[in-house]
């Protein structure tokens, strides 16, 4: 009897269209409330470390002298805690998956240096 079930459901399957896709040739549809991955905007970014510092497995680091931030994309997690501190609002949960990888994703993004105020000359 179960040879006889099992012969059904594969016969059955043969003329099903397959369950799966072919990721990631054709991506899955991203669902609109996904968490995706943080994303950030350089330019609005003051580099204060607030987001390092709220990220509990530690993913981002922030060098302020060099104004460079980086994430590590396997060690993050998505929770949003870098989102809620940053006060430029410059970090956001992207609404994109990054793409599958064995090894471990670092990027690093380098910022603008800070304007240098021109200094006063007296004449002496």
């Amino acid at each position: 009897m179960a040879v006889l079930n099992n012969f059904k459901e594969t016969l059955g399957n043969i003329f099903k269209k397959p369950a799966t896709i072919d990721y990631p040739i054709k991506p899955r549809p991203v669902p609109e409330r996904s968490r995706g991955h943080v994303a950030i905007d350089v330019p609005a970014c003051i580099f204060c470390g607030l987001c390092q510092k709220k990220c509990p497995t530690h993913a981002i680091t922030v060098v302020k002298p060099e104004v460079t931030w980086s994430i590590n994309r396997m060690r993050c997690i998505q929770c949003g805690a870098c989102v809620e501190v940053c006060p430029k609002k410059c970090l956001e949960l992207a609404n994109a998956q990054t793409l599958p990888s064995s090894k471990p994703v670092i990027d690093t993004f380098k910022g603008a240096p800070p304007e240098q105020k021109p200094k006063e000359i007296t004449n002496a």
